[in-house]
C-alpha cells in the first residue's frame, strides 16, 4: 500500500519550482536625470538580451510570473523577457530586487509567490551573484553573473532556508 505524506503547513510548498534570475542588459553609463535608477538599456544591451532570451525560450523557459526591480534598466529587461518568452501576465515590481537588497529578501519574495511554477526575476549585481550562492545553500559560491545572463535554479520546497539545484546559466557569449 503506498504511503503519502500529507503536508499541512502553509508556509512551505513541496513541489518543484523553477527560478530564473535574469540580470539586466547593458545600460547607459549615466541617465539624463543623473539618477542611477533611471538608467536605460543601450541598443547593444537590448540586442544581446534578446539573443539570450531567444535561446532561453528554445530551452523551454516559460515563466508563470515575472518579478522585477523597479529600476528602469531592470524593468526594460523584464519587458523584453515577457515579449521573447510569450509571457502575457503583469510584471510585478518589488523592492527586494533593487541593488541594495539582500539574498534573504529575494528568498522571502520568492516564498511569497510559492504557488508559482516558474518565477523569473529581473535585477542587478552584486545582488544576483550573492542570491545564486544563497539559493544553493552556500555563503562562498563564486558566480560571474554577466549583464544579460540568465540562471535557472530548481527548488523543491520553499521553507525558511533555500536548498536549490543549479540547472544552467546562459550568457550572451553562449547565445
Amino acid at each position: 500500500m503506498p504511503f503519502f505524506l500529507q503536508h499541512t503547513r502553509t508556509d512551505i510548498m513541496v513541489f518543484p519550482m523553477e527560478i530564473y534570475l535574469l540580470r539586466h542588459g547593458i545600460a547607459e553609463d549615466r541617465s539624463a536625470t543623473g539618477r542611477d535608477p533611471d538608467r536605460r538599456l543601450t541598443d547593444e544591451g537590448r540586442a544581446k538580451l534578446r539573443r539570450v532570451l531567444e535561446r532561453a525560450h528554445q530551452a523551454g523557459v516559460r515563466p508563470s510570473l515575472i518579478l522585477s526591480s523597479p529600476y528602469r534598466r531592470a524593468l526594460e529587461t523584464a519587458e523584453i523577457a515577457a515579449h521573447e518568452l510569450g509571457y502575457e501576465g503583469k510584471i510585478v515590481r518589488i523592492p527586494a530586487l533593487t541593488p541594495d537588497s539582500s539574498p534573504q529578501q529575494v528568498w522571502e519574495a520568492i516564498r511569497e509567490h510559492r504557488t508559482e511554477s516558474a518565477l523569473l526575476l529581473a535585477g542587478h549585481e552584486p545582488l544576483f551573484s550573492a542570491t545564486v550562492a544563497h539559493l544553493l545553500g552556500s555563503a562562498h559560491a563564486m558566480v560571474h553573473f554577466r549583464k544579460g545572463a540568465i540562471v535557472r535554479i530548481d527548488i523543491e520546497t520553499t521553507g525558511p532556508t533555500p536548498a536549490g539545484v543549479l540547472e544552467w546559466m546562459l550568457t550572451a557569449k553562449l547565445a
